[in-house]
């Protein structure tokens, strides 16, 4: 066991606990597909395009444009921490040194509950892809569910086998992600674009919402969930060589490359397709295939599912190396149960994953109510979006009142990164606002009030039952 101490001269040396070190195999490419990987630009906007059209009718593409730039103004404070305190766990162990020991607690739990519904979330839909590329209809929610399990159990071995292997297989997604989408915006674009441009930037309106502006702020809140993820590349922090100078590099470059692929592959469907075709595809599980293949021809829809269910396989196996690293994280220190921070001889926190695995698939379970998975993607979102607030206010607090000097990191943007981290807090606040909203007109018009209300609610709970553990252990320790 080894005790390494952190200090700064303006703020208290805090003691990490660890029981044996990662191993420090990830390099700047690594830590890019990654986080490339979890952001994922066929899983985000698959997810979200029919349900953008229902709700905006339509000239959706300017808010995906306002999130892309937004976020980036998050991702920049990210790195500027990174960049300084390159430690497992990322946003949890910041919040842990510049707010707190408690404050980092509730960093933690929202972080894991936040990142276990997002792999919930992809393997739920990635198990839909799975069994579409096996030929297996939907068979609704018990189904699904199953399928989810399977593809649940691949990820888990891909992060359970020897790291050379992980590594190879997500840049192998990564690669045919980038090349089949890329490649297939650029056929719709050349070949099958029936729209003028202009069409990308039409009023809002026609759709479900009652008006243009809610149908631009519900526009922002969908297009949230494509740009999430890109923080992975901090929570490997400890695996990835010269993290001071790598893991910036890895934030910044996963989400402008995701981000320009995103707006591409959009722009293309948005000028193929006309908007009743997009708008009935979300009434699908598989919302694009139809679309492609009926553009392409049939004898691209089981390529295309390759390329798809690869992209989600890897997908989910870095959102399990992202969570399990946090989890990791807080047992060395105390924060959750020592076993979960154990090793394996080769350095895999073998515990911590499959208690990731163990509770996604909890989750999983609640794929039999078409409303209670609604729920945990509106959680995973949401949750994910209080964690950006949380920790752009904490680093934002921790500079003015000098907690944290960034002129000490490797990143040293001066006055400008005052000005970001004001202006991507108060984004991560809006946009946390925003999202848990409640929209009858986004979810459906008979929703019972607790799916409106789902991410203020979960998260409340959390906070409450965090807030209840943390009393009776101050309790306990008094007694």
């Amino acid at each position: 066991m080894s005790r390494v101490s952190k200090q700064g001269n303006s703020f208290p040396a805090v003691d990490i606990v660890t029981t044996d070190p990662l191993n420090r195999s990830m390099s700047a490419w690594h830590s890019f597909t990654l986080g490339f990987a979890v952001v994922s630009p066929v899983v985000g906007l698959y997810a979200i395009i029919g349900v953008q059209t229902t709700v905006t009718g339509g000239g959706w593409f300017a808010a995906l444009a306002i999130c892309l730039v937004m976020q980036l103004l998050v991702a920049t404070v990210y790195a500027e921490l990174s960049s300084q305190f390159p430690i497992a766990g990322g946003a949890y162990k910041w919040a842990r040194l510049l707010g707190g020991t408690i404050t980092g607690q509730y960093a933690g739990v929202i972080y894991i509950c936040s990142t276990i519904a997002m792999l919930t979330t992809t393997a739920y839909t990635g198990g839909i892809w799975l069994a579409a590329f096996w030929g297996v209809s939907n068979g609704g929610g018990s189904q699904m569910v199953l399928w989810g399990a399977i593809f649940l159990l691949l990820c888990t071995l891909l992060n359970l086998v020897h790291v050379n292997v992980f590594q190879f297989l997500i840049k192998l997604g990564v690669y045919a992600e980038i090349a089949g989408s890329v490649g297939i915006a650029l056929l719709l674009f050349l070949f099958f674009r029936q729209h003028s441009f202009l069409e990308l930037f039409q009023p809002m309106g026609a759709g479900t919402a009652p008006s243009e502006t809610a149908a631009f702020l519900a526009a922002l809140a969908i297009a949230g969930w494509a740009f999430i993820g890109f923080d992975a590349c901090s929570t490997t922090a400890e695996e990835t060589r010269q993290p001071k100078r790598m893991v910036p590099r890895a934030i910044f470059l996963s989400l402008l490359v995701v981000g320009t692929v995103v707006l591409f592959n959009s722009a293309a469907l948005i000028l193929a397709f006309d908007h009743n075709t997009l708008r009935n595809a979300s009434s699908t599980a598989d919302p694009v295939t139809s679309l492609i293949a009926s553009s392409i021809g049939d004898w691209f829809e089981k390529p295309f599912l390759a390329i798809v269910m690869m992209a989600f396989l890897a997908c989910g196996a870095s959102v399990v190396k992202y969570t399990s690293r946090i989890v990791y994280s807080m047992a060395r220190e105390g924060n959750m149960p020592a076993i979960l921070c154990q090793v394996t001889v080769s350095r895999i926190p073998r515990n911590a994953i499959l208690f990731t695995v163990l509770l996604a698939g909890f989750g999983l379970l609640l794929g039999v109510n078409d409303n209670a998975v609604a729920t945990v993607i509106a959680f995973g979102t949401g949750g994910l979006y209080a964690m950006f607030a949380m920790t752009t206010g904490i680093g934002l607090f921790a500079r003015l009142t000098g907690r944290w000097n960034p002129q000490r990191g490797r990143l040293k943007l001066g006055v400008w990164g005052l000005v970001i981290n004001v202006l991507a807090f108060i984004w991560s606040l809006f946009e946390l606002i925003n999202i848990t909203w409640p929209r009858s007109y986004v979810i459906s018009a008979d929703a019972p009030w607790w799916q409106l209300w789902a991410t203020p609610l979960v998260l409340g709970s959390i906070l409450g039952v965090t807030t209840l553990y943390l009393l009776i252990k101050k309790i306990a320790r008094i007694n």
